[in-house]
């Protein structure tokens, strides 16, 4: 699906820089008459091509002035937990002035990069389905509004990967790249409680590269290696979710060096302990996740998540929008 990747990958980009006149037009080569897109909360499920155009496509180009989308990895292929239908998957950021209101988040007027995670099932050529993360706490984080006071790993812009070739990867075996991350999933699930170590993660026979990168969502931050993967997150969160389980994925896809997963939800869990200023709730959870790796002499090398952070704290009673702290309370953004 080589070539039906980069002519839809294209479309995505005219539909937020196209005149306005121009953009119905665009919007029926894009998507199908009946596409659907789920987008995470506060926005949740839009219906039919003149519902998204306004309430999302028309959103993200009234908030963010001059908006561009630059692709960090845009990948394609058959779901291997689907009935063999084709999906696409992408991190993104959508790049503009960040001079509109958007989901109730206040604007900077300066520069931002929202980071996004989209997947999006492809039929008859169009999109007929699409799941969105928007990073909404690191677009607040940007903004100088951080909703989280804790801090556990580096919040910093998602780089593209280091091999620079994660956009319509050419060179690769798909099909190994995801036996790959599904035999490192599997492992996972897991877990010991003193050490949070799970079996053949890492060493000689392990999934992860020695030199492995985790790129974090807004509120949890990116680290390196895995000793500080479980500093920064892994400890954390099981400690807070122990009886935490993942892996319910609507799409499983792999492109070359790249594979991609997601779960709308994938994970069930329960709030036992603290998280992130949180006080434990012992509330039944779910999280939507989306999960994208690049593979390296056969370890995983590079990885980078998304998390409906929004939806997880409001399961928790917590509006994350309510968190941050008013104009004259916010640092500077540095």
């Amino acid at each position: 699906m080589g070539g039906q990747r980069g002519r839809i990958r294209t479309q995505l980009y005219h539909i937020l820089t196209a005149q306005d006149h121009l953009v119905p037009s665009l919007l029926d080569e894009l998507l199908t008459e009946t596409c659907t897109f789920d987008i995470s909360y506060p926005f949740e499920r839009f219906e039919g091509r003149e519902s998204i155009a306004q309430n999302y496509f028309a959103m993200l180009r009234t908030a963010l002035h001059g908006i561009r989308r630059r692709d960090e990895i845009f990948i394609g292929g058959a779901n291997r937990r689907g009935q063999g239908e084709d999906w696409l998957a992408s991190i993104t950021h959508y790049v503009g002035n960040f001079n509109g209101s958007l989901a109730g988040i206040q604007p900077c007027n300066r520069l931002v990069f929202l980071r996004s995670g989209e997947f999006y099932r492809i039929e008859d050529d169009r999109i007929a389905e699409a799941k969105i993360i928007l990073d909404l706490p690191d677009l607040m984080r940007q903004a100088g509004c951080s909703p989280f006071q804790d801090k556990l790993g580096t919040e910093m812009l998602f780089p593209g990967p280091a091999t620079h070739d994660g956009v319509l990867p050419s060179e690769g075996d798909g099909a190994t790249s995801l036996d790959l991350v599904e035999a490192m999933l599997s492992d996972l699930h897991a877990f010991d409680p003193d050490t949070f170590e799970s079996k053949d993660q890492t060493g000689d026979a392990g999934h992860w590269h020695p030199d492995m990168m985790w790129y974090g969502p807004g509120g949890i931050g990116s680290n390196y290696r895995w000793e500080g993967f479980v500093k920064d997150h892994r400890a954390s969160f099981l400690r807070a979710f122990p009886d935490r389980k993942g892996g319910n994925h609507y799409c499983r896809i792999g492109d070359g060096h790249y594979a991609a997963v997601s779960g709308w939800p994938s994970m069930t869990m329960t709030h036992r302990g603290d998280y992130l200023g949180i006080e434990a709730t012992d509330k039944a959870l779910t999280l939507r996740v989306m999960d994208f790796y690049r593979c390296e002499d056969g370890r995983i090398i590079e990885n980078w998540v998304l998390l409906d952070y929004m939806d997880l704290f409001r399961q928790m009673d917590v509006d994350l929008r309510s968190c941050a702290p008013t104009a004259s309370q916010a640092p500077p953004i540095m």
